[in-house]
């Protein structure tokens, strides 16, 4: 929480003959451009415009005191900082590795896809790709198409060709399909078929026999009875029967999780109650969909049924509609995710580098003979298993030259190597198409490991990340630290002010944190009829906390009035986890904390004190001294 607080946003630009200075701290100046970066990236609206800007002047000399106390002490070239700085570059690297546009377009496109889902079917004809006489294929999967066009339903039926595979894929959304074919379905309105399409492998037709607004997520719970792929029909009854046992228990008030830890085949869940992680539309089998579909409201239980996978009985914990504004963060995050995860963010990057061929400065060497490279490549494929790219003399010349370095021929002969042994990425390109990827690959590589000297924007936030963990590691040192590990200047700090520490209205109070609401109302329950907290939370410790403590009563959040001896009501968290107490006992406002009561309250303010001595010593050894005349012109802008 610390490090979080500390981390505010401080964005540097660097200094130019006609910077003005806004203030120096001794030797060391900061201008009015970084000053004002860092502040209108932090401001928020105040009635007292001049105050706030004063305020942050007096902030931020301190945070650049605190920072250079840090440099002093090399703090910036620990490893742990080092491997941290560069542990953040590799995740908001990518950020800056698209064209803005595209991606944008990508965004958009994602976002009005995910409001709704499609139900396809699908016929496909397997091809050999190699093969140079495909007429019969087509000819199956164009008669497909035929009928489908006619009207015909009888979709089993249709799939008569030995060469036809039909499948109903039930409901897709976003990011379901590869994109070729996500982009083939979305195409389509409700009824309509696709035409055949051909991809590496064989030829596909799609049609949308329905369409609904986007289901959302479910959050479930399941108890799976599984059975041999080669049993008969009485071991699935057998297994059925079972299944239909656990289910009247649940139905007569058994606990749903303690029964999938007992009896669930479900190796990932079981543990946890049954607990599945939260998905969404596609994710899953359509006839385990269509079940999950029929529970309307939390706490649901469905019949036993089955699938390919057994007998499953499912319980809904929660179920969240998708966001329907495209301003919704966590739907954006989700997207964001995906996008990066998925092979369309290629169609961004590869816009991109060309786009920032002429910044970085590339260019193609001419002294190299393509052919030769070319021929090289070849030979390596038919090779694979000899390491002979480092041996090669070619290896060492330059193919790319670029403003701030060069990509040498060994790359390429890498790229090839490991592109053509890939069947997931390899699709048969020529050497020439190849060599065009290469060089946007080349290029990307290029800007991103000199993308500091090349964005300032991404310069800048690294410099904010650097700062503030420095930040961070100057505080732990000089204040935080000091301060929990004096214990006398603590207890002397308590008894000088022990008046600041009473207590508000409070209760002692048990404190129960809950996996979800349903889960808090069994819990509550168990209390009531007189099973220990502690030995509930033994028993399920990662669905289940608690603690008997004493709280303020406005640490409470609860609309209801405290009742020694009564609950308060279950409260449903953010990250959908319930909390309740009980009260033990009512005390008024006015009594005295002890020292451990007040403990944490205690080191914060003693804290501060440290802190402002340590600051007041720093001003000493770095004088400072504020532009009045400019900051009035801040102010008045």
């Amino acid at each position: 929480m610390k490090k979080l607080e500390l981390l505010f946003v401080v964005l540097l630009c660097s200094s130019c003959g006609i910077a003005q200075t806004l203030f120096t701290f001794g030797k060391n100046e900061v201008n009015k451009e970084e000053f004002l970066r860092a502040y209108n990236k932090n401001k928020t609206t105040v009635a007292d415009k001049e105050k706030a800007i004063r305020d942050y002047v007096n902030l931020y000399i301190n945070f650049k005191l605190k920072v250079k106390a840090a440099e002093e002490l090399r703090i910036d070239t620990s490893t742990q900082l080092i491997e941290e700085l560069d542990n953040f570059r590799r995740q908001i690297v990518d950020n800056y590795m698209n064209d803005a546009q595209t991606y944008k377009m990508l965004m958009d496109q994602a976002f009005q896809r995910s409001q709704s889902d499609l139900h396809l079917i699908h016929y496909s004809v397997s091809i050999d790709p190699t093969a140079t006489d495909t007429l019969k294929k087509f000819e199956a999967i164009k008669e497909v198409y035929n009928k489908l066009a006619k009207g015909d339903t009888n979709y089993d039926a249709i799939a008569s060709s030995v060469d036809v595979k039909f499948s109903d894929m039930g409901f897709v959304t976003a990011f379901t399909l590869p994109y070729q074919y996500e982009n083939l379905v979305y195409g389509l309105k409700n009824g309509e078929v696709s035409k055949p399409y051909r991809s590496k492998s064989a030829w596909h037709v799609f049609k949308i026999i329905d369409q609904r607004i986007s289901a959302g997520k479910w959050k479930l719970a399941q108890i799976l009875f599984t059975y041999p792929p080669d049993s008969d029909e009485m071991a699935k009854k057998q297994i059925k029967h079972l299944a239909d046992s656990v289910y009247k228990l649940i139905k007569s008030g058994s606990n749903f999780s303690d029964l999938a830890r007992s009896f669930s085949d479900d190796k990932l869940t079981y543990l946890n109650g049954g607990e599945m992680s939260e998905f969404g539309t596609g994710q899953f089998d359509f006839s385990f969909e269509k079940q999950v579909a029929n529970l309307k409201k939390e706490g649901d239980i469905s019949q036993p049924f089955f699938t390919s996978f057994g007998v499953h009985i499912l319980k809904l914990i929660s179920h969240t509609p998708t966001p329907t504004s495209k301003t919704d963060d966590a739907l954006q995050f989700d997207l964001k995710q995906k996008l990066a995860q998925d092979n369309r963010i290629s169609i961004a990057k590869e816009k991109f580098a060309k786009d920032i061929a002429t910044k970085i400065g590339f260019k193609s060497v001419v002294a190299i003979n393509k052919a030769e490279l070319f021929k090289l490549a070849d030979s390596l494929i038919a090779n694979p298993e000899e390491d002979i790219i480092s041996k090669l003399p070619v290896s060492q010349k330059v193919i790319f030259s670029f403003t701030k370095g060069s990509t040498k021929a060994s790359g390429w002969l890498k790229f090839v190597k490991e592109y053509k042994f890939n069947p997931e990425s390899y699709k048969g390109e020529t050497n020439e198409q190849l060599w065009e990827k290469y060089k946007s690959i080349a290029s990307l590589e290029h800007y991103r490991d000199h993308l500091e000297e090349y964005n300032i924007d991404f310069s800048l936030q690294m410099r904010e990340f650097k700062e503030g963990n420095m930040l961070f590691e100057i505080m732990e040192k000089q204040v935080w630290s000091k301060a929990s590990d004096d214990s006398t200047g603590l207890k002397q700090y308590y008894n000088d002010n022990s008046q600041q520490y009473k207590w508000s209205e409070s209760a002692d109070v048990l404190i129960m944190n809950c996996a979800s609401v349903a889960f808090a109302n069994s819990i509550m329950d168990s209390i009531k009829l007189g099973i220990s907290w502690k030995k509930l939370v033994e028993n399920q410790p990662e669905l289940l906390q608690g603690d008997s403590t004493r709280v303020e009563l406005t640490q409470i959040a609860s609309p209801s009035t405290p009742v020694v001896g009564a609950f308060s009501d279950i409260t449903k968290n953010a990250d959908g986890t319930a909390t309740f107490v009980k009260y033990y006992q009512l005390h008024p406002e006015g009594d005295q904390r002890t020292f451990e009561e007040s403990r944490g309250m205690v080191i914060n303010d003693y804290q501060n004190v440290i802190e402002k001595k340590w600051l007041e010593a720093l001003k000493k050894r770095f004088p400072v001294k504020i532009n009045e005349a400019l900051l009035q012109s801040i102010i008045k802008q």
